[in-house]
């Protein structure tokens, strides 16, 4: 086992899931529910399909021998989840890359990372040594982070004018963000916690001969199921709503771009999987690593893109320290296993 690899593996995630809805901006002409469903075939299906199938023999095998109470759990959780993604989206429009992003990971890695132990039993592994406390640390440490990154979102609501707020993020809502952030970000904690429900679909994959660092890729193809499910059923019935469907007729370069996302969105939690076994009785903070580090590479990034551009002192104070906290809450989990 190499913590620190393991960790790093799982905050490549986080930089994944921090730039997926850039192709998002070149889609032109398409409603928002037509990328979206295009999006949903690519990284919910497809992808994780290809990545299994290369990883592990047999993997329908696998999947089909599975119990049927694991398989409910992951896909119910998947779906779980899928409720909470069909509002990512929306979350990212109304309050941008940065401060949404920042907000939702934030909540989801919370929910995600400390409810699956307590539920399962083993909350006093949180605390059980110095490396689980100081690992324990590292997540209250990240939080933190969190609150300051959402403090400074705060303080640039009150700062900008409307035409400013528009400029940076075209359908600025300060409340409508708040509230599609909250929904979205503990629903979406569905996804960790169907991750954490597939330990036997992971041993069969081990017994067929999937190694060791991709083991967990079966789970994740069932995980994604339930939230494909739910995301499909959502985008068609937009689609006979508003009548949109023409969408899918024209526009090669609209279904690259939201195909492409799809599949990058997938690689933050196919990197999670992957670094979990190099991170041993540590491996449930590997969701907590993957929220944290994409609320710092997406507050990084909104910088980028001028989300921030027009704020005072005060505002880009509590940025670059929630910033500068994040980072270490990542360093905090590297150096925890070595306790």
């Amino acid at each position: 086992m190499n913590t620190t690899i393991g960790t790093l593996i799982c905050a490549l995630g986080g930089l994944a899931g921090a730039v997926f809805a850039l192709p998002f901006r070149g889609i032109k002409g398409w409603k928002y529910e037509s990328y979206w469903f295009v999006y949903a075939i690519a990284g919910l299906v497809l992808f994780p399909l290809a990545l299994g199938l290369a990883t592990c023999p047999d993997l329908f095998k696998v999947i089909g021998d599975a119990d049927g109470a694991t398989l409910a759990r992951c896909i119910g959780f998947g779906a779980l989840w899928g409720l909470g993604g069909l509002t990512w989206g929306l979350m990212i429009r109304y309050l941008g890359i940065g401060l949404g992003l920042a907000i939702g990971c934030g909540l989801c890695s919370a929910t995600g990372t400390l409810i699956p132990p307590i539920a399962t039993g083993h909350a006093a592994d949180l605390v059980k040594d110095t490396a689980a406390v100081v690992t324990l640390a590292s997540v209250v440490v990240s939080l933190l982070g969190i609150v300051l990154v959402g403090l400074a979102g705060k303080l640039k609501e009150g700062e900008l004018d409307e035409e400013a707020k528009k400029k940076a993020v075209a359908e600025f809502d300060f409340k409508k963000g708040m509230i599609v952030a909250v929904f979205s970000g503990i629903a979406s904690a569905g996804m960790n916690f169907g991750l954490q429900s597939g330990a036997s679909l992971q041993e069969a994959a081990a017994k067929a001969g999937a190694g060791a660092n991709w083991v967990g890729i079966p789970v994740l193809v069932v995980v994604l199921w339930g939230g494909f499910i739910v995301n499909a059923a959502w985008c068609l019935w937009q689609n006979a709503k508003n009548k949109s469907f023409g969408d899918y007729t024209r526009g090669v370069s609209a279904w690259a771009l939201a195909a492409l996302a799809g599949v990058v969105w997938a690689c933050q939690f196919a990197c999670q999987k992957i670094g979990e076994p190099a991170m041993g009785d540590m491996s449930y903070i590997s969701f907590a690593v993957v929220m944290g580090s994409c609320v710092l590479f997406s507050s990084i990034l909104g910088v980028i893109l001028g989300e921030w551009k027009g704020t005072g002192a005060k505002t880009r104070g509590a940025l670059v320290a929630g910033l500068l906290v994040l980072a270490a809450s990542i360093g905090i989990a590297v150096v925890a296993k070595s306790l």
